[in-house]
């Protein structure tokens, strides 16, 4: 089993910035890609950013320029850097490792933008 713990900020003002970590604990195989997504009310959920082991990066169109995405593969921890937010910025955000088999996910965490 792999536990996932999300913290951090969830509260910053449009334009302001906000950093997300999420630890991963249990257990925890060398290759497996990590990311952050969110979920609004409704919709699906949906790719801010993924990385890999060796640190390749994807990007949503609407996070390109603003967010970065990053790992301590020691302290099997990955991190949200998010700058410049938007209201449209503010939903839930979840945390997730993918294994070989299978995927999981953080306890997700509502991010707050106050215009």
């Amino acid at each position: 089993q792999v536990q996932l713990v999300e913290s951090g900020g969830g509260l910053a003002q449009a334009g302001g910035s906000l950093r997300r970590s999420c630890q991963a604990s249990g257990s925890i195989f060398s290759a497996n890609g990590r990311g952050w997504y969110r979920q609004a009310p409704g919709k699906e959920r949906e790719l801010v950013a993924t990385i890999t082991t060796f640190g390749g990066t994807i990007y949503a169109t609407s996070a390109r320029g603003r967010v970065t995405i990053s790992r301590d593969n020691a302290k099997n921890t990955v991190y949200l850097q998010m700058n410049s937010l938007k209201p449209e910025d503010a939903t839930v955000y979840y945390c997730k490792l993918a294994t070989t088999n299978n995927d999981y996910w953080g306890q997700g965490t509502q991010v707050t933008v106050s215009s």
